[in-house]
């Protein structure tokens, strides 16, 4: 049912937790699991990124390898892509790209305001997803 799952990863609280559902999913379908994180970058550049914005490939890289090795040590084989631009448009481009079946995010929980709603990336991923999207409170 699902034989490509995507989990885009942050540094954030919520995608730690959503890590075990992803688990839990790749385990039962036996899918293919492909790790992504973006490097955000902001529309202008006065503009601050947020305090959860990747902003550097390095702390990417460290990122996807300590995900990576998060479930290898389940016995889970993960594919890693790092990409660079809007954090919910890339999410929904790569879905596209590699064919997934399943997109995995953890809620940010920015409230049921229509401006939290507007801002949340969860939330434009739902709305421009190609594909269900799973999401983990």
């Amino acid at each position: 049912m699902f034989k490509t799952v995507l989990f885009p990863v942050d540094q954030s609280r919520e995608a730690r937790e959503a890590a075990e559902v992803v688990s839990h999913v790749v385990k039962q379908y036996g899918s293919r699991l492909v790790l992504l994180s973006v490097l955000e970058k902001s529309d202008s550049e006065e503009e601050l990124p947020s305090a959860d914005a990747l902003v550097s490939p390095e702390i990417i890289a460290e990122l996807l390898k300590n995900a990576k090795a998060l479930f290898t040590q389940q016995g889970i084989e993960a594919e890693t892509i790092s990409r660079e631009g809007m954090p919910a448009f890339t999410i929904c481009d790569v879905a596209d790209e590699i064919g997934a079946d399943l997109i995995v995010m953890g809620c940010r929980g920015l409230g049921l305001t229509e401006e939290g709603a507007a801002e949340s990336v969860t939330n434009r991923v739902i709305n421009l997803s190609p594909c269900p999207v799973l999401v983990v409170p």
